[in-house]
């Protein structure tokens, strides 16, 4: 399942040695599996903290607990750690952790939802923000929540029109449009304040 280089094994030793916790072992799990954010959390795992759903990988002196939801994605993943002037890189490749962009025949709310997560939230990010897809109309008309710093930002019609509609409509033929049903009114705290009066 998960192939773990010799290094790697060495240094997670003397990571859990350092502890000095009986039956001490690591924890890993995929983050955001499936989608191009898609990334690894390792951390130290005490035996009581174990729900027992894990997956466990018998190592020289220690073991590596893998979530139950998280198997397929790691599946074939390989850890590894070089050594260098700064202490050391530890290296997780995990093919099937991102996932892959869907077919050019997948359905057009998997190909929208993909872009979506893999380019579109990335960007509003930088601002607090995201949005959401609700639906795509049998009119290829995409709807979409926004939320964070996006809900309710002065800036929103902007976002919508030149930047998501733009690329949706671009690089999938059959997005006709792209409308807000987001109620702006209610938003905390926008990233840019609207206009009043």
């Amino acid at each position: 399942m998960i192939e773990l280089s010799e290094s790697a094994a060495s240094h997670f030793r003397n990571l859990i040695a350092s502890q000095d916790i009986p039956g001490l072992g690591i924890r890993i799990r995929a983050v955001g599996a499936g989608t191009p954010q898609g990334d690894c959390q390792l951390e130290f795992c005490e035996p009581n903290e174990l729900s027992g759903s894990e997956w466990e990988i018998e190592c020289d002196g220690f073991s590596i607990y893998v979530h139950a939801d998280s198997v397929t994605a790691l599946d074939g993943a390989s850890i590894d750690f070089q050594r260098d002037a700064t202490g050391g890189q530890l290296s997780i490749k995990a093919p099937a952790l991102r996932g892959s962009a869907p077919s050019t025949d997948a359905s057009l709310i998997e190909r929208v939802r993909y872009l979506i997560d893999s380019e579109v939230n990335p960007q509003l990010a930088s601002h607090g923000g995201r949005v959401s897809l609700r639906e795509v109309t049998a009119e290829g008309i995409v709807v979409l929540q926004f939320g964070g710093g996006c809900h309710g930002c002065g800036m929103v019609d902007v976002t919508l029109r030149n930047g998501i509609e733009k690329t949706l409509r671009e690089r999938i033929p059959e997005v006709t449009g792209v409308r807000d049903v987001t109620d702006h009114a209610s938003g905390a705290k926008p990233y840019y304040g609207r206009r009043t009066g």
